[in-house]
Parts: C-alpha cells; sequence; structure tokens
C-alpha cells in the first residue's frame, strides 16, 4: 500500500508562496489520483478536509477548487515519485493542515470533492499565512 509523507509547510507573509511536497513510498503513483486537501485552522479535531486541488497520475487530469485556481499548481516527478502544490499569492484564507491523500484509478473530480472514498492520507503539514 502506498505511503504519505508531505512537508514544505511553514509560516508565510500575505502575497507568498509556499511549496508543498507529497512523498509516495510503497507503490508507484501510477494509475493513483492524488491530491491536497485543507484542513481549516481550529478544526483540528474532526475538521472537515476540502479539496484544494487534485491530480489524476494516468491521464494528467487536474481539478481545483475556485479559490485557489490560477494561484495553485499541482505537479509530479515521476522518477522521485512526488506530488507538489505549488501556491503563490497565500492570502490568511489559505492557511490550515494541508495533507496528501491518494486513492486507485479514482475520477480526479469526484476524488477532490470527497465523492469517491480516499483510501490513504498523510499526515499533514501547517502552512500559516499572517503578517
Amino acid at each position: 500500500q502506498v505511503q504519505l509523507v508531505e512537508s514544505g509547510g511553514g509560516l508565510v507573509q500575505p502575497g507568498g508562496s509556499l511549496k508543498l511536497s507529497c512523498v509516495a513510498s510503497g507503490r508507484t503513483l501510477d494509475s493513483y489520483t492524488i491530491g491536497w486537501f485543507r484542513q481549516a485552522p481550529g478544526n483540528e479535531r474532526g475538521g472537515v478536509r476540502v479539496g484544494v486541488s487534485c491530480l489524476d497520475v494516468g491521464d494528467g487530469g487536474t481539478s481545483y477548487s475556485a479559490s485557489v485556481r490560477g494561484r495553485f499548481t499541482i505537479s509530479r516527478n515521476g522518477a522521485k515519485n512526488t506530488v507538489y502544490l505549488e501556491m503563490n499569492n497565500l492570502q490568511p484564507e489559505d492557511a490550515g493542515v494541508y495533507f496528501c491523500a491518494a486513492t486507485w484509478l479514482a475520477d480526479v473530480r469526484e476524488f477532490c470533492a470527497r465523492r469517491t472514498i480516499i483510501s490513504k492520507w498523510g499526515q499533514g503539514t501547517q502552512v500559516i499565512v499572517s503578517s
């Protein structure tokens, strides 16, 4: 089974940028749908994780939430079995814990909207946007 480890979170000022990484091990990401989900601050216990950006590794299809489209970019390095989320022009509402998640052969839009079962989550990395 695939294991996911996120990194790259931190404190950034409004308007700044961060690049998150999700390293997969145990299996290659071929035929997986993988994405980034945000859990808002103050909701650490049982809070909803909302899809931000997702990628169908098989066909390259992507899905972005309306609030991040044009600012965030999801990408993959196959050789490193790693998925990235480049976040630009960060705003306070982007803050939270970002989780990497993956499911085998899921429709990317259904996956990002949490309308499919997510089979694996990473441990999360925190993003703080504050001046």
